[in-house]
């Protein structure tokens, strides 16, 4: 993983990955759901919708949305998004075991996370400023990027940073091998970065069957 020096320190974007083989990509478990609703409750006693702006995770990314350009009051930073859908009452998205997994650890981390089919991931990856290339999104959305800061392999743009995946390299069923990439930017301490990381593993090594490890990347 290499991250431009000018994004690293403009916006103190850094990542953490956790690399995933011999997965098996399924429905969530009932044990699963059981878990979820136990950390809903833990979120609920720790978050209001009133003071969960003021949250200093939550106001890094917050800050991070408005320096690139973005109204985070209108577009939400996701693991933002996630934790207002569980204040609300509302039930987070079932996909599978993995995706739903790091959905539920990040809004526990407040950090947001992606995850991305290894077998369709071409080279190194990078984070750096987007060069005009086609980029279509899950669900089908295209547009041609205009300067976003991105996550890329060496052919294409695997995410807009930190909110927006490729449908390229989503997670299926067929899905074998992946990587689960937790977005940092300036504000978010790197101690806890790595924390969540150890959070995360932790959910998605208990509930989905695989072979986990932590990369545990350099500053």
């Amino acid at each position: 993983m290499r991250i431009s020096p000018e994004l690293k320190e403009k916006y103190g974007i850094s990542v953490e990955v956790l690399s995933l083989s011999n997965l098996e990509v399924k429905p969530a478990s009932q044990e699963f759901t059981a878990f979820k609703e136990e950390v809903f409750k833990e979120i609920r006693e720790k978050h209001t919708l009133a003071s969960l702006k003021d949250n200093p995770v939550v106001r890094a990314y917050r800050d991070f949305y408005w320096r690139i350009g973005i109204d985070p009051t209108k577009l939400r930073p996701a693991s933002e998004a996630l934790v207002r859908r569980i204040l609300a009452g509302k039930p987070l998205p079932e996909i599978n075991n993995l995706v739903d997994a790091y959905n539920l650890a990040s809004a526990l981390t407040l950090i947001p996370m992606g995850a991305y089919d290894a077998g369709k991931v071409k080279g190194e990856l990078r984070i750096r400023t987007s060069r005009g290339e086609r980029f279509v999104g899950i669900g089908g959305k295209e547009l041609v990027t205009k300067g976003e800061i991105v996550l890329s392999d060496e052919e294409k743009i695997l995410s807009i940073y930190p909110y927006r995946d490729a449908d390229a390299t989503k997670i299926t069923d067929a899905t074998r091998d992946a990587i689960v990439v937790l977005c940092g930017v300036k504000g978010v301490e790197r101690d806890y970065l790595r924390q969540s990381a150890e959070k995360t593993l932790e959910i998605i090594s208990r509930f989905v069957p695989c072979k986990a490890s932590y990369q545990n990347l350099p500053l």
